[in-house]
């Protein structure tokens, strides 16, 4: 999922989002709450008309924003209470409220108050956390069932796993969550500093607990070796700000490594950034160029990076299924992981 956090993929129309063959984007309850506003939202007949996209839209709580500002929010039982980072007022997230917030935006996705523990944390922060966690997600799934959608069509709400590195903990976490009956989980707080092993170990875990007929969601990741790797551990569904914001800071994503334009070696190499991409820079546009607006900070720069980058984690996750159901996955993957090692792209 491409993530438009206030209402937009940066660099990008939702014209090309829709050319580029996105299915789904994410939106952040915490940022769109704040500005413009659910009221002005609600007016305009929800998010989807707000910003003009016609497919899906999932929102996330807003919790890991709240949390990641520690030192502007309190905590407790009944929810978090935070400063605005724009100008300082004072507002309060409850499970029921961002429930209420969210079918106002009237995402198709809506996902459940959690914390989002740092890494590290002890145990027994972490347990205490993932147990209020849970508590929250029930009041959640409560006040879901007890108000509609707005704009007419159906909204799902997901649950999210949490305990960080903890096995027991995570284990814990998943199996109170599915016995909620959830129409989706999403595993939260990884991604967040932990070694990279953990995370696949701790994704495994989860995976072999939850439901297979139902959706899985690694919030937050990631590389696209992350996204190969937790794909084979039984993830559907992904979101990172990584292809539009390593795009825009001149680092192209390809089948063959990664390109870092900026450097001099590609002042004058007139060779399209990857040529097996199909995406509008490619098939246009030289390395050199491309080199040239990204030294001189022209827009169009961080458009046709964010371009490309989309293109190309699209194409991953695209390729990935079609192997999938090919029965070739392992070894598709295999050979995308060798392709990806190669860095730099030459």
């Amino acid at each position: 999922m491409p993530v438009g956090t206030q209402g937009t993929v940066k660099a990008l129309e939702q014209r090309e989002l829709d050319e580029l063959g996105a299915q789904i984007i994410l939106g952040n309850t915490y940022h769109l709450y704040l500005r413009p506003g659910v009221e002005l939202i609600q007016k305009a007949g929800g998010l989807h008309k707000f910003m003009n996209w016609n497919k899906p839209i999932l929102t996330d709580s807003g919790g890991y924003q709240v949390f990641s500002l520690s030192e502007l929010r309190g905590l407790d039982e009944d929810g978090v209470t935070f400063k605005s980072h724009h100008d300082g007022s004072l507002h309060k997230f409850t499970p029921e409220s961002v429930v209420e917030i969210q079918r106002g935006l009237g995402s198709d996705l809506m996902m459940v108050l959690d914390e989002c523990t740092p890494y590290p944390c002890d145990e027994e922060y972490a347990r205490a956390s993932n147990e209020m966690t849970v508590r929250w997600a029930e009041r959640c799934k409560n006040r879901f069932a007890h108000t509609e959608a707005l704009y007419g069509f159906n909204q799902t709400l997901f649950a999210i796993i949490q305990g960080s590195t903890y096995p027991a903990i995570r284990e814990a976490s998943a199996h109170s969550l599915v016995e909620m009956d959830f129409e989706g989980y999403a595993i939260g707080g990884l991604s967040v500093g932990e070694p990279v092993e953990d995370m696949y170990r701790i994704t495994e875990l989860c995976t072999s607990i939850l439901p297979n007929e139902k959706p899985r969601y690694l919030m937050g990741v990631g590389t696209p070796e992350n996204i190969l790797e937790s794909i084979g551990r039984g993830i559907d569904m992904f979101d990172c700000v990584m292809p539009t914001r390593n795009g825009r800071n001149g680092l192209f994503f390809t089948r063959n490594g990664r390109v870092n334009i900026k450097n001099a070696r590609y002042t004058d190499d007139f060779r399209p950034i990857d040529e097996r991409c199909e995406c509008y820079g490619c098939r246009n546009f030289s390395r050199a160029y491309i080199h040239h607006l990204v030294r001189s900070r022209e827009i169009l720069a961080l458009q046709l990076a964010s371009i490309h980058n989309l293109t190309y984690y699209l194409w991953l996750v695209r390729s990935a299924r079609e192997a999938i159901l090919s029965n070739r996955f392992a070894d598709w993957k295999a050979e995308q992981l060798k392709q990806l090692s190669a860095e730099p792209a030459e």
